[in-house]
């Protein structure tokens, strides 16, 4: 038996064909001068942006004349993503339209994501939301959530696809820069036979998928990497936790970055140097945001449900990756993450052989 999300939607259940009807009409219904508003989640990833842009530009191209794009927080574009086509789209969140007519939210899987946008849900004329967060609460009107898909990304392809809206260059490298991305470079569990499918659509339209690698995973300052040798200095290792399956750990603050005049941004590729420790299925970077508060990323192997600890402590995600925002020090952030991780394990019937 599936558990219904909040919302009334079960857990772990795609679009049906209603869902893609209604988004499809919904985007139709839109009269030549409506207005369509763009949000993705606070502090955007590659799939956060590379669906919104790829997806915007699309829109642009089937003929949208009033688009905007934003998300809430400072608009700064992390550096790795500063290339996009289609960043002409993006607005401050208080140039945004106040009340557009349609609304379309992507990679939030709450409300929560996102900030002091989340009021232009109620004042647009229809909200459409395209996510592949397992814990998205189903806000919004329309939903096009589906938790089998590796990354947003291939879910703002399916209803490009359906509008008719042909891939060209400038949305396919928006969208293989989101795919990418929440697969590791295609590394990750989520990679399956129709991941590596869309990948050749994309790679049809003549992007270079070296250059993109390159700017996305193989750049940073040097600042960054020195950044990193300290941070990974203080890496803890706690092998008997979770049972045994281990936990391996590190922190960084704000001091850090001021001291190696690095933002904040570049502490998310972070996690995949923890992650590879041989003895620890799951892994944590806590990264200072406020005197007291901490963005939290996890990571399991897969013994490890993440996202069970990351919902019970006010985030969400996947079961390989989660995240939420830790307040108190952080030492007592990862005495919270110790506490849920018992409860993360699988029943023996469940576990992974």
């Amino acid at each position: 038996m599936t558990v219904p999300a909040e919302g009334g939607a079960p857990a772990g259940v795609g679009p049906t064909d209603t869902d893609w009807a209604d988004a499809v009409a919904a985007v139709r219904a839109l009269s030549a001068d409506a207005r369509v508003l763009l949000i993705c989640h606070v502090n955007p990833d590659g799939d956060a942006l590379g669906s919104m842009l790829g997806f915007g530009l699309g829109l642009r191209r089937w003929g949208v004349r009033h688009l905007q794009a934003t998300f809430p927080g400072p608009p700064e574009v992390p550096e790795p993503f500063r290339w996009l086509p289609g960043l002409e789209l993006l607005v401050p969140q208080d140039a945004a339209y106040p009340d557009p007519d349609l609304v379309i939210c992507f990679d939030a899987a709450s409300e929560s994501r996102l900030g002091d946008l989340v009021d232009r849900l109620d004042k647009a004329g229809t909200a459409l939301v395209l996510d592949h967060h397992a814990s998205n609460t189903r806000f919004g009107g329309i939903h096009l959530v589906d938790p089998h898909a590796a990354a947003t990304s291939v879910v703002a392809e399916g209803l490009l696809d359906r509008l008719g809206v042909p891939l060209d260059a400038e949305i396919a490298t928006c969208l293989y820069v989101a795919l990418s991305t929440d697969t590791g470079s295609f590394r990750f569990e989520a990679t399956t036979p129709e991941v590596h499918r869309m990948a050749a659509r994309l790679l049809a339209t003549g992007i270079r998928p070296g250059d993109i690698s390159r700017r996305i995973f193989d750049t940073r300052p040097f600042g960054a990497v020195r950044l990193f040798g300290e941070v990974l200095g203080r890496a803890r290792l706690e092998p008997a936790a979770v049972a045994g399956r281990g936990l391996v750990w590190t922190y960084a603050t704000q001091d850090d970055l001021a001291r190696y005049g690095q933002p904040a941004y570049v502490l998310e590729a972070l996690i995949d140097s923890v992650r590879c420790t041989a003895e620890a299925d799951v892994s944590c970077v806590v990264k200072q945001v406020a005197a007291a508060e901490w963005a939290v990323s996890l990571r399991s192997k897969g013994a490890v449900d993440v996202s069970r600890v990351a919902v019970a402590l006010g985030g969400g995600g996947h079961r390989f990756a989660a995240g939420f925002t830790g307040r108190g020090t952080v030492d007592e952030v990862v005495d919270r993450i110790r506490a849920e991780l018992d409860g993360a394990l699988p029943a023996r019937s469940e576990q992974l052989p």
